[in-house]
C-alpha cells in the first residue's frame, strides 16, 4: 500500500467514524488533492485488498473489519486526551474517600456519558483478598441494607426485606456473629467457614436464626463466588445506527444480560488490546477495546464495547489512563 492509498484508508475510516455513511470519491477530491476518478481507482483497488467494502445502497466505501484492523495497528496516531475529560476523571481520582470499587465504578460512568460506549468492569477475587466487614443498614422495621467490604477496596450492598417480629437485635447479633468469625478470611474460605463455623453457634444466640443467616449467606456467597462485574452505558450501543435493526437490539441485549459471556471478556495480557468483529465473539458490528489492571496483587479487567465505527484513537486513549491512574490509588 503506497502513501496515497494509506492516506485514503485512514481519511474514510475517520469519516466514516464520524458520519456512519458511505464514503464517496468527491467528498475527499480536495483531501487529497486528486481527481473523483484517481480517487476511485484507489478505492477499488483497496477493496480488492479487502480493506474497504462498498455498500448495496451507494456507490461509497466503508471500511470492512480488515480496513479497521489495518488502521489500528498501523495507520492510527493516539488522540490525546482534552483538559475537560482529564479534570471530570481526576474529580474521581484525587477524592480520597472513595474506596477503590466506587472509584472503578464512578470513573467508569463519566467515560460511558464521554464516549456513548458501554463499560464494563470485572473484578477478580484473589487469594490475598479477604473479607473486612459486613454491616447492617436499617431502613424501615422490615427493610435493610446489607454491606460486604473487602480488604482490597471492594463494596458490595443488597437491600432485604425481613419478616415482622425479627427485632433490631437479632439482626445486630447475626451481623456481630457473622464479623466475629470470618472477618480476616480469604474470599474462598469463607463460605466453609460460614457453614461448618458460625452455622452450628448462630441458633443458640438468635431466635430467627435460620431466615436472617441464610440471608447473609446468600449475599456473601454471590460476592465471594462471582466476579465483580460492574457496567455503565449498557444501553449507549443501541444508540448507535449499527443497532436499529430489533433482532439486532435482542441479540446484544441478551449478549450484556449473560453473566458468563460478559465473565469471559477477561482480558489476559497486558496493554490495551482491540477486538474488533468477528475477534470479539459478542456482535460483528462492535468492538471490544480492554486491559488489564493491577492494583496490590488484585486483577481485573476494564473494557469499552462500542460499534465497530468506534472512534479508537480516543477510547484507547481513555481506557489507558483509567488503567494508570486506578492503578495508582
Amino acid at each position: 500500500m503506497n502513501n496515497r492509498q494509506t492516506e485514503l484508508l485512514k481519511l474514510i475510516v475517520e469519516e466514516y467514524i464520524k458520519t456512519a455513511k458511505p464514503i464517496g470519491s468527491k467528498s475527499l477530491e480536495e483531501k487529497l488533492n486528486c481527481s473523483s476518478a484517481t480517487i476511485r481507482n484507489e478505492m477499488s483497488y483497496l477493496e480488492e485488498l479487502g480493506y474497504l467494502e462498498k455498500t448495496h445502497t451507494s456507490s461509497g466505501r466503508i471500511p470492512s473489519e480488515l480496513g479497521y484492523r489495518y488502521y489500528v495497528d498501523n495507520i492510527m496516531i493516539p488522540k490525546e486526551l482534552n483538559g475537560d475529560d482529564m479534570l471530570k476523571l481526576q474529580t474521581i481520582f484525587k477524592n480520597q474517600s472513595l474506596v477503590l470499587s466506587d472509584a472503578i465504578e464512578k470513573s467508569l460512568e463519566i467515560v460511558s456519558e464521554l464516549t456513548n460506549y458501554t463499560l464494563i468492569a470485572l473484578g477478580s477475587k484473589s487469594l490475598e483478598n479477604c473479607l473486612s466487614k459486613v454491616e447492617v443498614i436499617p431502613i424501615t422495621e422490615t427493610n435493610l441494607v446489607a454491606i460486604i467490604v473487602t480488604d482490597k477496596g471492594y463494596v458490595e450492598n443488597r437491600s432485604f426485606t425481613i419478616e415482622d417480629g425479627i427485632s433490631p437485635l437479632e439482626v445486630k447479633q447475626t451481623v456481630d456473629l457473622i464479623n466475629k468469625h470470618v472477618i480476616g478470611t480469604p474470599l474462598d474460605e469463607v463460605s466453609a467457614k460460614l457453614e461448618f463455623e458460625v452455622k452450628p453457634i448462630i441458633g443458640d444466640n438468635v431466635n430467627h436464626q435460620k431466615k436472617l443467616f441464610d440471608a447473609f449467606c446468600n449475599f456473601i456467597n454471590d460476592v465471594t463466588n462471582e466476579s465483580n462485574v460492574k457496567m455503565k452505558g449498557r444501553a449507549n450501543i443501541l444508540k448507535q445506527p449499527e443497532f436499529s435493526d430489533a433482532d439486532k437490539i435482542k441479540k446484544i441485549i441478551s449478549k450484556f444480560e449473560d453473566k458468563d459471556f460478559i465473565s469471559n471478556i477477561k482480558e489476559e495480557d497486558n496493554g490495551v488490546k482491540v477486538y474488533i468483529g468477528s475477534e470479539t465473539e459478542f456482535d460483528n458490528d462492535v468492538t471490544i477495546i480492554k486491559t488489564k489492571y493491577n492494583v496490590n496483587g488484585e486483577e481485573g479487567t476494564l473494557a469499552i464495547v462500542g460499534p465497530k465505527r468506534m472512534e479508537y484513537n480516543r477510547a484507547m486513549m481513555l481506557l489507558e489512563y483509567l488503567k494508570e491512574n486506578i492503578e495508582n490509588l
